[in-house]
């Protein structure tokens, strides 16, 4: 375990893709020159408008990390993004030494754009790889061949960032083990610092949403994703990419990723942008309207461009605190949640028989997944939350 960073994060959603992939999910529109010049003032106003309103804490610390997510934000002029950058900082708190992190495809990538990335300030730099097959790429909708992701690793391996990261998509129907074996491969012998490996996983209102309906696509099954994920956690480990998060992986505890573990441990973030979500550590959450039309029309007239809110009661933190913590290697804090929430998980009845079952683990007085239990973590969850409420 290595010690968490407490400074709140700042994200950035960036809602501009130069093609819609047929699984996502987010809220995301197909680029426009005009929209993308024009974002950069967007995002100014709204910062401006949670300075004004007090909706973010005046005295609250700096924030310590920036996220630039999307979407895909590797589309952006470094021009736009310094505005950004700029336009935050001039309103709201930003540490001198801020993290900046950056998501970017394998076709934005070129030495002029690394070289005005790395100006900018960006650390860290996330890569949608995705996939090294190409007939896993193609199906995936992705606009980058194999070759071309390979040649965009190894650019931004050279361009001095702190830490690089790669996301890798698995469980595509009808993908074999062997096949998920060798596009890990590849990004192992590519040597980056970071690997994200996300499960596919079919949302209704995207375009593989409306193939399932029409019987066209096939999802893995439970057993099978059950057996791909604990291929993925076996292989990289013995390659010496522990996993500390179910989907995260990390060559060493230094490049563990330092916003999304914000996430994990109610850590306040604020988010910017069309879609974004923010918590202000507390109990307290509120996201932005998704569309880009809707939060533009709202800026324009100085209206809040935040859809809703809500306030989670002392139950709802509570399980999602263990829910987030057994997504984790570190698992929970048995001393600390007991300090918050008047009761030690590890007594639980629940606690005992999955203990025995081999699916947690009991460390120091840190409850913790195995392997096995990472592939049904949420049942855990819920189940060792709704004795704590009896």
């Amino acid at each position: 375990m290595i010690e968490q960073d407490t400074s709140p994060g700042l994200y950035i959603h960036v809602p501009f893709c130069s093609a819609i992939c047929p699984y996502c999910d987010f809220a995301v529109v197909k680029s426009s020159g005009r929209q993308q010049r024009s974002f950069a003032e967007l995002i100014a106003r709204e910062a401006e408008w949670v300075a004004r309103s007090g909706r973010w804490p005046a005295a609250a610390a700096a924030f310590g990390t920036l996220y630039f997510g999307g979407g895909t934000p590797s589309l952006l002029d470094v021009s736009e993004l310094r505005r950004i950058v700029e336009a935050v900082g001039e309103v709201l708190e930003v540490d001198p030494d801020v993290w900046i992190q950056l998501e970017a495809n394998p076709e934005d990538v070129s030495d002029e754009s690394l070289a005005g990335w790395r100006a900018l300030g960006v650390r860290s730099l996330s890569l949608g790889v995705q996939s090294f097959d190409a007939a896993e790429l193609a199906f995936l909708g992705r606009r980058h061949s194999p070759e071309q992701a390979v040649r965009s690793v190894e650019l931004v391996l050279s361009a001095g960032f702190e830490s690089v990261s790669l996301d890798l998509i698995y469980a595509l129907p009808g993908q074999t083990a062997a096949a998920w074996r060798r596009n890990m491969e590849q990004a192992v012998g590519l040597a980056p610092s970071h690997l994200s490996c996300y499960e596919l996983t079919v949302h209704e209102r995207t375009l593989f949403g409306k193939r399932r309906r029409r019987g066209e696509l096939v999802e893995a099954g439970q057993k099978r994703r059950g057996e791909l994920l604990d291929l993925t956690h076996r292989f990289l480990r013995q390659a010496g990419w522990p996993g500390y998060e179910v989907s995260n992986f990390a060559s060493a505890p230094a490049h563990r990723s330092r916003h999304n573990r914000k996430y994990w441990n109610h850590t306040p973030y604020l988010g910017l942008g069309p879609s974004a979500h923010s918590f202000d550590g507390v109990d307290r959450r509120w996201w932005n309207v998704p569309r880009l039309g809707g939060y533009r029309r709202r800026l324009a007239v100085g209206q809040s461009p935040v859809e809703d809110a809500e306030r989670l009661s002392r139950a709802d933190l509570r399980l999602e605190t263990v829910m987030l913590a057994l997504r984790t290697l570190d698992g929970i804090d048995c001393a600390a949640f007991e300090h918050r929430f008047g009761v030690d998980p590890s007594s639980t009845r629940a606690a005992r028989r999955f203990l025995d079952q081999g699916l947690l683990v009991l460390d120091e007085r840190r409850l913790a997944p195995t392997l096995a239990g990472w592939a049904v973590a949420d049942t855990l969850a819920l189940e060792l939350d709704l004795e704590m409420e009896e």
